[in-house]
């Protein structure tokens, strides 16, 4: 097995096709499935499934993945090493982000702006999505780091965090509107309490969203959520005009919104400065890690 087949593996993956793959080499494309084959013919299994019109792995090669990635890793990790100590720090950082991370809770614009003045050499790439997707893309090394929303108070294994945002979650709606009514004193809203209401909350998939779901099961319901949006601020305008009850983080009073909180412990908001703690992190991706757990740690 030699590490540029483990390379042209992932490539052939992440493009979905051997022609794209090729092109993003620089090879020609009956050169590139010659190693494939021989890849595939040294471990016993295919590892790629060329039925359809794109190609996928198959679950032996969805399996090797994160291992083939982790190989590479370790090679750019090493390569990276010895350019850092020399002062010459290089390499790739791939961030996650949930909608609005680049200005809560610190400039993360700002401290990306200053770590490019200082490793001018790291290539340092944005993406956004739901926050399930983020915490599996760091598993499997396409992401080094990543702000999310996440459910509970400890990281799951192979994960490490630094959770930044913990408040309540809190319910809010018209005043008008019936489950306000029935609390006419501001008094604590019980998860059973939202069953048959039209809820507001963020898509499946992001921390918010588990965290209602596992309240209304414990209540034995399934939560009406009939309006999905991707910030608190979206959901919140919603409310605002009489579509349901928005499940929203709190205390913070909403405009034009009563807002009351949940009666549950476990009704809680997070969100956190996630990274890998199993495998490979680059220099690159340590540096950058540092620098934004210190400006979380300062509150800037």
């Amino acid at each position: 097995m030699e590490l540029r087949q483990l390379r042209y593996f992932v490539t052939v993956v992440e493009e979905a096709g051997f022609t794209r793959a090729a092109e993003r080499l620089h090879l020609a494309q009956p050169g590139l499935s010659v190693q494939i084959r021989l890849l595939e013919r040294e471990l016993g299994q295919p590892l790629l499934d060329r039925a359809g019109r794109t190609v996928r792995p198959t679950e032996v090669g969805a399996a090797v993945l994160p291992y083939a990635r982790a190989a590479l890793a370790a090679v750019d990790g090493v390569r990276q090493t010895v350019q850092e100590y020399t002062g010459l720090l290089r390499g790739r950082v791939a961030i996650g982000l949930v909608p609005g991370a680049l200005t809560h809770p610190f400039d993360l614009a700002g401290l990306l702006a200053g770590f490019h003045r200082a490793h001018p050499g790291v290539e340092v790439t944005l993406t956004e999505d739901l926050s399930d997707a983020m915490l599996s893309a760091l598993r499997d090394g396409t992401l080094d780091l990543a702000v999310a929303g996440v459910a509970d108070r400890t990281p799951p294994p192979g994960l490490g965090w630094a959770v930044f945002v913990d408040v309540p979650l809190v319910v809010a709606a018209v005043a008008e509107h019936p489950l306000m009514a029935a609390h006419p004193d501001g008094d604590a809203v019980s998860p059973a309490a939202l069953e048959g209401h039209r809820l507001i909350g963020l898509p499946r998939g992001t921390g918010m969203r588990t965290v209602l779901e596992r309240l209304c099961a414990g209540a034995g319901f399934r939560p009406r959520v009939v309006f999905e949006a991707a910030t608190p601020d979206a959901l919140a305008r919603l409310a605002a005009r009489g579509l349901g009850v928005a499940v929203l983080p709190g205390p913070d009073p909403r405009p034009g919104l009563r807002v009351l909180p949940l009666a549950d412990p476990c009704a809680r908001a997070r969100a956190a400065l996630v990274w890998r703690d199993r495998g490979p992190l680059g220099p690159a991706a340590r540096e950058l890690l540092g620098r934004l757990r210190e400006a979380l740690r300062a509150g800037t």
